[in-house]
């Protein structure tokens, strides 16, 4: 089945991929909130081979970031690099959508599962923070010609929880700090979404790590307090907790925690009333609702004041 994606976009992945490569079928990927990616097969000269396209559909997002479709490439470039990353291999894109109809991605495949839900979440918490930790000390070498810099999602100037929070008076203490100075901190390359959606596992381990659109230099606080407030949401405080304790252990010296990173990714998830995310449910997690986040979220706020 090919409907999902236009006659013009298959020849330009087959164009990309090889002179006699033929495209016989396309599957809709679960967990891509943001934008539609899909697995392609290809038959090559008697091989099948699979690759994932991702094309980009927000036109607001495309508006205010036109270049969508080679920030990724570039990122995956950075990140490919690096080893010890395990991140797709950029095939081919058309940043203006000149020849697919809209800005579009072409990536290699990668084999695994994503895992929300494991047997053993001590491991789980561990392998995510130690691959952390080697993107944020591999992928950063030569960052100064990366032109894509790290930004806050959110206005906490704007920021107001009191519709829905049991907390109000804490989240204004969090706002005033954010209002503050930022801390100083060691640029890094960092993925700006890591968290377990988006990562692959077989086995045990990690075999991938996707969705690297928003790569850029920044704090490498903003990957761990990504990460943290999702896990969260997903289970606890207690697990947030962990991630942490094992990215430091990771990271050692070469990571000073500072507590604004973590409140900065959190405003990004509690500037509106709280949701579980789509995602989530797409692939199969289903033990949340919209009061249990809320109150993760103020439990996570508390515990990251305790902390400044």
């Amino acid at each position: 089945m090919m409907a999902a994606i236009e006659e013009r976009t298959l020849k330009w992945i087959e164009r990309a991929v090889h002179p006699e490569a033929k495209a016989h079928s396309v599957e809709r990927l679960k967990g891509g909130v943001s934008t539609p990616i899909h697995r392609v097969m290809l038959d090559v000269q008697g091989k099948s081979c699979q690759y994932v396209l991702r094309q980009f559909t927000d036109k607001e997002w495309l508006q205010n970031e036109p270049d969508l479709a080679r920030h990724e490439a570039e990122s995956l470039r950075r990140a490919s690099g690096t080893p010890s990353v395990l991140a797709p291999e950029v095939v081919a894109y058309d940043e203006t959508g000149n020849e697919c109809g809209l800005p579009t991605l072409l990536m290699t495949h990668l084999e695994g599962q994503v895992v929300l839900e494991p047997e053993n979440v001590t491991l789980w918490t561990d392998r995510m923070a130690g691959k952390l930790a080697q993107l944020h000390a591999g992928a950063s070498v030569g960052r100064e010609g990366f032109p894509w810099k790290y930004g806050a999602y959110s206005n906490p100037a704007r920021f107001d929880a009191t519709a829905w929070t049991a907390i109000p008076d804490q989240w204004k203490r969090a706002i005033d700090i954010l209002m503050g100075p930022k801390p100083s901190f060691v640029p890094r390359f960092i993925h700006r979404d890591y968290h377990p959606t988006n990562m692959l596992w077989v086995d045990g381990e990690i075999s991938g790590i996707v969705d690297w659109v928003n790569g850029c230099i920044g704090p490498a606080g903003i990957d761990v307090g990504h990460c943290r407030v999702n896990l969260c949401q997903l289970h606890s405080v207690d697990v947030a907790d962990a991630f942490l304790a094992a990215y430091q252990r990771y990271s050692g010296d070469s990571f000073d925690y500072d507590p604004y990173w973590d409140l900065a990714t959190l405003v990004d998830y509690a500037y509106w009333t709280p949701e579980v995310y789509q995602g989530w449910i797409d692939l199969g997690f289903t033990s949340l609702t919209n009061e249990l986040v809320a109150k993760r979220l103020d439990a996570y706020l508390e515990s990251v004041l305790a902390r400044c």
